[in-house]
Order: structure tokens, then sequence, then C-alpha cells
């Protein structure tokens, strides 16, 4: 087993910052839109280095995206910054009618996803995103894993043509993939192959996979582990080859186990391969107020559910 280390442990949302920095100065015609959360969006790199690209839409999410679906008819590529819950269930009726409907070029970008917002609780998370948005014709939602994957994901997306859903998050995490990294939307990582189980992970996750892996070879068994950053295209071929040599599968995310990246993976494999699927993801319930540390741990998102989860699934092979 291939065995990941790191150095620091960075936020995702700061990966977005430095990303769109990065992504204004490959294209001029980036720009970025804040609903109030300048600071929380890490979006004053892009400010200081490009004042004229930016609007402060205020406390106002509902304009910010419909200003965002005008610009794109300028040409103009817009990125809009706010919490994941004021992204997607505050304003879906704008997403929908305003930016999916019509195609748009808009790069929804949500900070402070899923329980990890911590101490805010359940009225500022949001458990729901992934499913919202991927029932949207034409969307596509990336789920990146740290800093160095978060920011290669906010560079890509200058290029992709079309409505864009990035969810990332608050807490330092480990960071862990390459910084050079070319990003390629649709295409899933695999970070260790293995022949007992399938291990699929997204997000804040990933480690907790990579963690359980490690824990599972000490007991014999043989993980196979897949990043899976792109929850809409679905990477179809990378699941179907994995889990048609280990035979089960474990998915986990930061998320309802309804509409999540487990229900993509059921659905294909319902279609195509039945399989047994267990799943490590919030069970249908709202979060609460705790650090992030504990609410991944009163949830079940972690590395040791996840173990408990393949030991379990294996056993219906």
């Amino acid at each position: 087993m291939k065995k990941y280390t790191y150095t620091e442990s960075k936020d995702t949302r700061s990966g977005f910052g430095a990303g769109l920095l990065e992504a204004g100065q490959k294209n001029e015609n980036v720009v970025a839109l804040c609903a109030d959360l300048i600071g929380s969006l890490k979006m004053n790199d892009f400010i200081k280095a490009y004042p004229e690209r930016f609007f402060q839409i205020g406390i106002a999410e509902a304009n910010m995206m419909g200003i965002a679906a005008g610009l794109t008819i300028g040409g103009k590529i817009p990125f809009t910054g706010t919490f994941a819950n004021f992204s997607t269930g505050r304003v879906y009726d704008q997403i929908r009618q305003s930016i999916a409907y019509s195609g748009k070029n808009v790069k929804i970008c949500a900070s402070h996803a899923g329980l990890t917002l911590g101490e805010d609780g359940a009225t500022h998370q949001i458990l729901e995103d992934i499913g919202l948005m991927k029932m949207l014709p034409g969307m596509t939602v990336i789920n990146p894993c740290d800093y160095n994957q978060t920011k290669a994901a906010t560079v890509a997306l200058v290029d992709h043509e079309g409505p864009v859903y990035l969810r990332f998050g608050r807490p330092v995490v480990p960071n862990f993939t390459p910084a050079d990294q070319k990003f390629e939307i649709g295409k899933a990582v695999m970070l260790n192959e293995g022949t007992d189980v399938t291990i699929i992970a997204t997000g804040h996750l990933v480690w907790e996979a990579i963690q359980a892996g490690e824990e599972l070879e000490k007991l014999g068994i043989s993980a196979e582990i897949i990043n899976i950053h792109t929850i809409k295209p679905l990477d179809e071929e990378a699941v179907l080859k994995s889990v048609t040599k280990t035979g089960c599968v474990v998915t986990a995310e930061e998320h309802n186990r309804l509409g999540g990246l487990g229900d993509s993976v059921a659905q294909l494999l319902a279609q195509k391969l039945p399989t047994p699927q267990e799943y490590v993801a919030v069970n249908d319930s709202f979060g609460e107020s705790g650090t992030p540390a504990q609410l991944m741990e009163k949830y079940g998102l972690n590395a040791a559910n996840i173990v408990n989860a393949v030991r379990k699934v294996i056993t219906r092979k």
C-alpha cells in the first residue's frame, strides 16, 4: 500500500482563494462576486490584484446569482462566493432559472460546506447541497479533498464552459496531494490499488479513507481507495473497473447519505453491476453545534467508521 504523508494542514477555502487569484491571472475575463464574506472566502488577494474585477454584492445572494448570470452574456467568467448553505438552499430558484436552465458559465464557489462549519450549527451547515446541485441538468459538481486540489480545481474552471458548483470547507485538513497536479474534471484519482474492497471518498473524507486503508492493511484487508473529486459527471469507468475487481464498495462523504456521492455510485451499480455497498455519511439528519472534530466523530465521518463499514460490506460479498 502506498503511504501518504503531509507537512502541513491547510483549509480548502484558502486553496480556493489562491486558485481564484491564479485564475484571474490566467484570464482577464475572470471576475469575482461576494455576498459580504470576503475574509471567509479568502478573496482578498484577488481583490487587491484586480479591484476593478470584483463586485461586493452584500447580503443579497439571490441578486448575486442573477448578476453573475448577466455578466456571462458579456463574456465574463464570474466566480461567486459565499457559504454553501447560502450558495444553494437560499438561492436555488435563481440558480435553476437564471444559471442552469440557460447554461450560463457561472462558477458557484461554496465554502463552509458540511458539518465542519462547526459551532455555527445546523442553520448554517448544509448536508443537502450536493444533491441539490447534481439534480440540475448541465451542472458540474466538484468537491476537492485538500488545499492543493481545491486550488487546482479553481484554476481548471476557467477553461470549462458551463455552470459549476465547487464545494469546499472551513477547517484545516492534511494537504497531501501534489502542488503541481493537473486537475481533470470528471476523472477519478486512484490513491491505492487493492483487491478486497473499493473505498470511494470525496472531500474531507478522502484523508480519512487513506487512514482507514492503513488500518485495514493491518487486518489483512486490501483496500482500493479512489478520490472522487467530481461527483457529476461521475467517473463511471473508474468505479466499474474497481468494483468489478473487488466485489464490494464503501462510499464516504461529508453529506447526507441521501442525494450525495453514495447515491450516485449506487445508481450506477444498480444499473450496470449490482454490488454490496455501505455508506459512511450523515444518516438523514441535520447537524448541530460543535467543533469540526466533535461533529465528525459524533456523526461517524472518520476512519474508524470507514473500517467498520468495510468489515460489514465484505461479509455481504
